[in-house]
C-alpha cells in the first residue's frame, strides 16, 4: 500500500534535484574557509546559495547569513535583546517562546490573527520594545498575519521587528522589502530543501547577534565549519519554491474542496482560522469527541500521515497553545488534526485521506 503524506509543514519531502546536488557535494571534499582548490570550490557552491537565498527574500547576498536551522536563527536574533522589552504573539513557534521567556506576548483573535487593538495599546505602554517577534505564518492553522503593518507600527515606536517566515517561504512573497521587517529566519526543509539549515536575512545597515562564537565564518557573524552541501541544498530549494510559488494556489483550491467535503460528512467539525487568510497548503480542523490520537492511529493504519494540533512533552499529551490562545478549551483542541500538503501532494492523495477520515467519522457517530 502507497503510502500518503501530509505532514508538509512538519518537514517537507526534499526535492529530487536537491537530494542529488546534496549527494554529489557530500561525496567530494572541501572547507569552503580553505584557500586551495578544494576550498574554493566548497566556497563557490556557499556564495551561489547565498544569491540563491537572496532572491527569495529580494535582499542582496551580503544580507544573507547562513545558520543550522531557523532555531538558530531565531536565537541568534533573540540573544541581541535580552535586556530589552521583547513584545511576541501568544502563538509563535516554541523556538520564540524559549528564546524570549521574558517576551510580553500579544493576544490573537479566535481567527488566529493578532489583536491589532491589543497590539498598538502595548507598543503605546511603558517602554518602548526593542524589539517586536511575530510569525508570518502559522505553522498549526496556516493563519497569516498582518506583517507589514505590524513592522510599521513597530519601527514607529523605535522597535526593530523580526518574523519567523519559516512557513511562509516558497508559500508566500517573502521579500524584506515587502515585509517591511528587520529580519527573516528561514529553514530550508520546510520548502523541500535537506534539514539542518536554515538562514538569517538582515536589513542593511542592521548589526546582528554573535550567537555561534569561534571562527570568522559568515563574516564573523555565524562561526563554524559551513554546511557546504546542506547549504547549496538550501539554495537550489530556495530558488525552485520561488518558480513553483504559484503551485499553492492550486492547494488552496483543493484545500477549500477538502474542508467542504469534510463538512457534507458532519456539521460537527472547527476549522480553526477559517475565516483568516491562510496559505494554500494547510488545515487545522477539530473534530468533535474524537482525541487527535486516536485519528492520527487510525489514518496511520490506513497508510495516511498527518500531524496532531497538539505537542507530545514528556509522556503526556498536551492541548497546543496556538488553538488554546485562539479561544479553544483544552479538550477540543485535543482533537485537532493538521493536515499539511506540499510541492508533490496530488488530489489522489487529498481523496485516500478524505475516504479515510470520512470512516472515522461515521464510526464514531458524527
Amino acid at each position: 500500500m502507497k503510502t500518503v503524506y501530509l505532514d508538509h509543514n512538519a518537514t517537507a519531502p526534499m526535492r529530487l534535484e536537491v537530494f542529488d546536488l546534496v549527494t554529489k557535494i557530500m561525496g567530494g571534499v572541501g572547507n569552503a574557509s580553505s584557500v586551495h582548490s578544494y576550498g574554493r570550490g566548497a566556497r563557490k557552491y556557499v556564495e551561489d546559495a547565498r544569491q540563491q537565498v537572496a532572491h527569495l527574500c529580494h535582499v542582496a547576498p551580503d544580507q544573507v547569513v547562513f545558520t543550522g536551522g531557523a532555531t538558530e536563527s531565531i536565537n541568534t536574533v533573540h540573544c541581541g535583546f535580552r535586556d530589552k522589552r521583547v513584545l511576541t504573539s501568544t502563538i509563535e513557534h516554541p523556538a520564540v517562546m524559549a528564546a524570549a521567556p521574558h517576551a510580553e506576548r500579544i493576544p490573537v483573535t479566535t481567527d488566529g490573527v493578532v489583536d491589532m487593538d491589543a497590539y498598538k495599546k502595548m507598543l503605546s505602554e511603558g517602554e518602548p520594545p526593542g524589539l517586536v517577534s511575530v510569525m508570518l505564518v502559522n505553522s498549526e492553522t496556516g493563519v497569516i498575519q498582518p506583517i507589514a503593518e505590524m513592522a510599521a507600527l513597530a519601527h514607529e515606536a523605535g522597535a526593530l521587528f523580526h518574523t519567523d517566515a519559516v512557513q511562509g517561504a516558497g508559500r508566500l512573497d517573502i521579500g524584506l522589502e515587502t515585509l517591511g521587517v528587520d529580519y527573516i529566519s528561514l529553514s530550508a526543509h520546510k520548502f523541500a530543501g535537506p534539514q539542518g539549515v536554515g538562514a538569517i536575512i538582515t536589513r542593511k545597515g542592521i548589526d546582528l547577534s554573535k550567537f555561534m562564537l569561534g571562527g570568522g565564518q559568515e563574516k564573523n557573524c555565524r562561526a563554524g565549519t559551513h554546511n557546504t552541501a546542506g547549504i547549496a541544498g538550501m539554495g537550489l530549494a530556495a530558488e525552485l519554491a520561488l518558480q513553483n510559488i504559484m503551485h499553492y494556489d492550486t492547494l488552496a483550491k483543493m484545500r477549500d474542496e477538502l474542508e467542504k467535503r469534510m463538512r457534507q460528512i458532519t456539521n460537527n467539525i472547527t476549522i480553526y482560522g477559517e475565516a483568516a487568510p491562510r496559505v494554500g497548503n494547510t488545515i487545522n480542523v477539530g473534530l468533535s469527541n474524537v482525541p487527535a490520537q486516536t485519528q492520527m492511529m487510525a489514518l496511520d493504519l490506513d497508510g495516511i500521515a498527518v500531524s496532531s494540533g497538539s505537542a507530545c512533552s514528556s509522556g503526556s499529551f498536551k492541548p497546543s497553545h496556538v488553538l488554546t490562545a485562539m479561544g479553544a478549551d483544552e479538550e477540543a483542541a485535543k482533537n485537532a488534526l493538521r493536515i499539511s500538503m506540499g510541492w508533490n501532494t496530488t488530489q489522489g492523495e487529498l481523496d485516500r485521506f478524505f475516504d479515510s477520515w470520512s470512516k472515522l467519522a461515521t464510526r464514531n457517530n458524527i
